[in-house]
């Protein structure tokens, strides 16, 4: 569990502190800094949904929402009997992520985005669209985690019979 926990903090830590930078030198200096051209730049956002800023609640009920997955998935580790790292990983990616944009809903109100992939931009059938939206560091680690415990499901979570076939009534 400590190197659960360890992770959990490493995701914090590193998602608040590059979020600061972005505050210093986006939002108060540059809004945006090319990358690579055309298709990676560290541009500001403050986002107050959730992913792909879709708002489909007030800030407090998503700032609730947040803080009672978190808790749910905190239980469920500590309380599992698994202990490897393959299931912790995903686990600890998704915790310290929900916690990193708990932070800032708590303490601005909204979360700070600044990873941009230009994937495409343009019209379709006359509508603007942005392919990719705006994330940061809480953003990645939570989609890692979710991309894991899909990938891994079956190690993860294996089946309480050896064959399906005892299931059958």
């Amino acid at each position: 569990m400590k190197w659960f926990f360890t992770l959990v903090l490493f995701v914090i830590t590193t998602d608040q502190l590059t979020k600061k930078l972005a505050i210093t030198f986006l939002r108060d200096g540059a809004q945006s800094i090319t990358i690579i051209p055309k298709l990676l730049s560290l541009t500001y956002a403050e986002n107050k949904g959730v992913a792909f800023g879709l708002e489909f609640a007030p800030p407090v009920v998503l700032l609730l929402l947040t803080a009672l997955i978190t808790t749910i998935v905190i239980v469920y580790v500590v309380r599992s009997k698994n202990r490897s790292p393959l299931f912790l990983l995903p686990f600890a990616l998704i915790v310290g992520g929900g916690t990193g944009n708990m932070i800032d809903r708590i303490s601005i109100g909204r979360v700070v985005d600044f990873i941009y992939f230009d994937l495409y931009n343009g019209r379709v059938f006359g509508t603007w669209l942005s392919l990719w939206p705006i994330f940061n560091v809480a953003d990645s680690a939570i989609t890692i985690g979710a991309c894991l415990l899909i990938i891994f499901h079956n190690k993860l979570f294996p089946e309480g019979s050896p064959t399906s076939e005892e299931n059958v009534c």
